[in-house]
């Protein structure tokens, strides 16, 4: 399994040449299987990017997420697993989403990838992949 960092699922599915092509032929093997996954908080963070026009979507944010989700990709929730489990996290940066997306990864036993410098260079055993490469 993997979980997609907020900018790599919006990298991969607008096709955007900033996935890497060992990235995108990773979640093109593993989205068929089911094992391209989303903490909750993704869409979240996509929702205010649009909202801020950071990021223009091609439909509103519901019909959006509704599509990722019914192409297959699975959708972690936000949990008091994730929340607490977040908290723990020594030597990594404030971002509250970040830590949420690093604690679904974990808890989850999937992999992490990730074009965010301050997750790929944080010490800790979470099996990442650089999603520029």
């Amino acid at each position: 399994m993997i979980v997609l960092d907020t900018h790599v699922l919006v990298w991969a599915v607008s096709d955007d040449r900033k996935l890497g092509r060992k990235a995108r032929a990773m979640i093109d093997a593993a989205w068929p299987a089911g094992n391209i996954a989303v903490a909750t908080i993704v869409f979240w963070e996509i929702g205010l990017l649009h909202v801020r026009r950071r990021l223009r979507l091609p439909k509103s944010v519901r019909e959006w997420r509704e599509q990722v989700v019914a192409a297959g990709v699975v959708e972690f929730p936000l949990d008091g697993n994730v929340a607490v489990r977040a908290l723990d996290f020594a030597g990594l940066h404030d971002d509250p989403a970040d830590r949420f997306i690093a604690a679904t990864a974990i808890l989850h036993g999937a992999a992490l990838m990730t074009a965010d410098e301050r997750l790929l260079a944080w010490r800790h055993p979470l099996e990442r992949h650089d999603a520029r490469i």
